[in-house]
């Protein structure tokens, strides 16, 4: 499993492996019943402290997206296919909203903004 930590992001690290997790889970890179590394691993091998890791895996389990047994570890959650629709949807939201900051500093129009979605639309 490889995680990427940026100390230049301005985001926490805990949200870096929390956002870099369920993006595995997501993307099936990771599926139920996959083992994640022990925090004690994980803090180990991204040079961090265990105290953030274990902030990150507690709210991944919190958000259903991992399970935790004490003395077994912590483990990739079934996935129910709304709590994935939903995170996606809201992940998409965070973009758009990304992207219609970016058109009004542009002064793009929302026609202009919607025409350039549905080309984009279309090549996928």
């Amino acid at each position: 499993m490889d995680i990427i930590i940026t100390n230049s992001s301005g985001e926490p690290i805990y949200l870096q492996i929390t956002s870099q997790i369920k993006a595995m889970i997501m993307s099936g890179e990771l599926k139920e019943g996959d083992a994640l590394p022990s925090m004690r691993t994980l803090a180990a091998q991204l040079r961090i402290s265990v105290i953030t890791t274990k902030r990150a895996y507690e709210d991944l389990e919190r958000e259903g997206f991992i399970e935790s047994y004490t003395g077994k570890g912590s483990f990739v959650k079934g996935q129910n296919r709304e709590l994935l629709r939903e995170e996606n949807l809201r992940q998409i939201e965070g973009l758009f909203v990304q992207a219609c900051e970016k058109a009004g500093m542009s002064n793009l129009s929302l026609d202009e903004l919607k025409e350039m979605l549905e080309l984009i639309y279309a090549e996928k």
